[in-house]
């Protein structure tokens, strides 16, 4: 049974037949962003002169028969706290502005070594801190699927790229869902590999025992080349797996006999679920159960305590993590300060936002004296309770099959006065990066009914550590199954 053709594939075939060329392809890419991508607000910055220049050199190098890689020549998007060497990364934060990397992220190095071509950088919630990508100094990115909705964040620019076909590829960070849920509410595929499989280095961190670099395309196919090509230790990274570049994307075969599918009660009983979702999740079970893959009800009990647990230690974090943006090595320095303490001040309230400025002021206060053991200590432990939820569960499946969000895209501006509602938006999600599993969001239908009729749904594939292969060729057996990962906006398929 053949793969779903991907656009790498696809788009390899073209390039390899004469079809097209790198620089076509670039061009094209680049004419969308600056079209599509501006109305949507996808791109902070673009690489012109840059792009077409590493394109030339794909050409040239196809022509010579000396093509890198499968990704050679292709297009790509990168969240703007992702870093290369030579061009801005602002992290969507006033507090960088100016500021400009002069190394490249380890994931983006090797993409750079395959051959892909990064066009620009994609707008976000600002320092990864949000699930709308409202929280940006560029202004909140529109879905591509109803411009006045959002594409879930932080990740929701990488996420429109790719739904609105700017480009076929592109990488977001996953702190709590911030690469599945914009892939579920814009329609595409979205991976958050197991925490240490892809290196850290060069990703401006946010929370760093939560934070992961991962793939968005159309399909799992794509995802799992792209997980490939960046996987693999990296002595940069003290959080790096000792473990070999993956090579999944070779092995995806579309069987799924003798695979068995936990589902856990506590994502299915959860109070707010949108019906008209869950009803494409149910139906995306049944067509696994159909092609041979067996479920059994498994329960994870400390879930309801998921997102407590996670918005105290995230927090903690950021709190820690952002102390180095102080207005004196780089980035926003505010004028006329009286001294240090004073230019500490007024840099770090001038150039925060105000979703950065709460998750600071709550992560300092759950570290602070006092404090520590009613809620730090406590959430830590919570944590490996909910490992050890998971670790139960998998002794009786090989993976988990669960609702990648409660409902789909939700409008823009309506949770930005409650900060509460936006974060359950990731109720489906924390947990696995808590637990440090691998996790991919699939497009799984469309809302059948009410005001988000018409707009995508996600189901959300997880695996314990280490098994992101196992994660993906369940997500890509799906995708033999099902055409809804061609939908595209505006009903075109």
């Amino acid at each position: 049974m053949p793969s779903p053709l991907g656009e790498v594939a696809r788009l390899r075939e073209a390039l390899t037949s004469g079809e097209t060329t790198s620089s076509r392809l670039v061009d094209a890419a680049l004419a969308a962003a600056e079209a599509v991508g501006e109305d949507l607000s996808v791109f902070t910055h673009l690489r012109h002169e840059a792009a077409r220049e590493a394109a030339a050199a794909a050409d040239a190098r196809l022509s010579a028969g000396r093509a890198r890689s499968v990704l050679d020549g292709l297009p790509i998007a990168l969240k703007d706290n992702i870093v290369q060497a030579g061009e801005p990364a602002g992290c969507a934060s006033r507090i960088l502005e100016g500021y400009v990397s002069p190394f490249d992220a380890t994931a983006v190095a090797r993409l750079l070594e395959a051959g892909a071509i990064p066009i620009g950088r994609t707008n976000m919630d600002e320092f990864a801190m949000g699930s709308s990508t409202e929280n940006s100094v560029h202004g909140p990115t529109r879905n591509p699927w109803d411009r006045d909705r959002s594409p879930g964040g932080s990740s929701g620019g990488s996420a429109a790229a790719v739904a609105a076909d700017i480009v076929p590829l592109a990488l977001g960070s996953d702190t709590g869902g911030s690469i599945r849920q914009p892939a579920s509410l814009c329609g595409v595929v979205g991976m958050k590999p197991t925490y240490g499989r892809v290196s850290r280095w060069g990703l401006v961190a946010f929370a760093s025992s939560l934070d992961q670099i991962g793939p968005f395309a159309h399909t799992a196919a794509d995802c799992a080349v792209l997980l490939d090509a960046m996987s693999g230790h990296d002595a940069h990274d003290s959080t790096s797996l000792p473990e070999p570049p993956l090579q999944t994307a070779a092995g995806l075969n579309g069987d799924l006999s003798g695979r068995v599918i936990g589902l856990p009660r506590e994502y299915y009983e959860a109070e707010g679920a949108d019906a008209s979702s869950l009803e494409c999740v149910h139906a995306a079970v049944a067509a696994l159960e159909g092609a041979g893959a067996k479920t059994v009800p498994v329960s994870l009990p400390h879930t309801r305590y998921a997102i407590a647990a996670y918005y105290l230690i995230a927090n903690a974090e950021a709190s820690s993590n952002l102390a180095r943006f102080d207005g004196v090595r780089y980035g926003h320095r505010a004028a006329g300060a009286s001294g240090l303490t004073d230019l500490y001040e007024r840099s770090r309230s001038e150039g925060f936002g105000a979703e950065v400025k709460r998750r600071i002021l709550l992560g300092t206060y759950v570290l602070s004296a006092g404090y520590y053991d009613a809620y730090y200590r406590r959430a830590q432990k919570l944590r490996t309770l909910l490992r050890r939820d998971f670790e139960a569960a998998f002794e009786s499946c090989d993976v988990l099959v669960t609702p990648t969000t409660p409902e789909p895209a939700f409008r823009l501006g309506e949770r930005a006065d409650d900060p509460l509602t936006m974060y359950l938006s990731d109720v489906y999600t924390v947990s696995a990066n808590l637990a440090g599993l691998p996790g991919v969001s699939i497009p799984c239908g469309l809302a059948g009914g009410g005001l988000a009729a018409g707009l995508p749904v996600g189901l959300q594939v997880l695996g314990p550590p280490l098994a992101d292969a196992a994660v993906l060729e369940v997500a890509d057996a799906y995708q033999r199954l099902t055409d809804h990962h061609q939908a595209r906006p505006g009903g075109s398929r």
